[in-house]
C-alpha cells in the first residue's frame, strides 16, 4: 500500500499556502492556484511544511489523502517552477506559430487552425515545427497539449502529425502486392 500521504510537502522560498476549512490556496512567483479539499482529507501547516492526513481510518480515505498530497505538491511545484510540455510537428508543410494567446497551426488541412489558449497557459514556438506549452497548473498544461495534438495525431504509416517530444510512434508496414 502506498505511503505517499506520509511525506510532507515542503514549501520553498517565495511560496505561501493559505488554508481554509474546505480548501487550500498556494501563491508563488508563477501564479496562484486553488484546490477544494475532500471531506475525508485534512491538511495542516507546520512551519514551511504541509502535512496531509485522512480524517477517518479507512482505506479509501487514506488513498484520497495520498491523491491530495500529490495534487498539493503539483501546485507548489507549479507556482514555484512551472510545468511545460513540448510538441513536435512532423510532415511536409506542417508549421506552427504562436501569436500572443493564439497558436496558429498549418497541418495539412485546407485551412489553418487557430487554437485559443486558456488563461494561465502560454505557448512559444522556438522553431516552426516545435511548440512549448508552459503554465503553473500541471493538469491544464497537459490538457492544452492533448487538445493541440488531437488536431492531427501521428499516423502509423508515415509518422506524420503532432506528437509529444519523447513520444514513440509505432510504424506499420505498408500493404504489399
Amino acid at each position: 500500500m502506498s505511503r505517499i500521504a506520509n511525506a510532507p510537502v515542503v514549501l520553498p522560498k517565495g511560496v505561501e499556502a493559505t488554508l481554509s476549512d474546505n480548501g487550500i490556496a498556494v501563491k508563488g512567483t508563477k501564479g496562484n492556484l486553488n484546490l477544494a479539499l475532500h471531506e475525508w482529507v485534512n491538511v495542516e501547516q507546520d512551519g514551511g511544511e504541509l502535512k496531509v492526513s485522512a480524517r477517518i481510518n479507512d482505506r479509501k480515505a487514506s488513498a484520497m489523502a495520498g491523491t491530495f498530497r500529490a495534487l498539493i505538491n503539483n501546485m507548489v511545484v507549479g507556482v514555484s517552477e512551472g510545468f511545460q510540455r513540448k510538441l513536435e510537428l512532423q510532415g511536409v508543410g506542417y508549421r506552427a506559430k504562436a501569436q500572443g494567446n493564439i497558436v496558429n497551426l498549418t497541418v495539412g488541412f485546407s485551412h489553418p487552425i487557430d487554437y485559443q489558449l486558456p488563461d494561465g497557459v502560454t505557448a512559444e514556438t522556438p522553431t516552426q515545427t516545435e511548440i512549448v506549452i508552459t503554465g503553473a497548473d500541471k493538469q491544464q498544461v497537459g490538457q492544452v497539449a492533448a487538445e493541440i495534438r488531437k488536431f492531427r495525431p501521428p499516423e502509423p504509416y508515415k509518422g506524420k502529425g503532432i506528437r509529444y517530444a519523447n513520444e514513440r510512434v509505432y510504424r506499420k508496414e505498408a500493404k504489399k502486392k
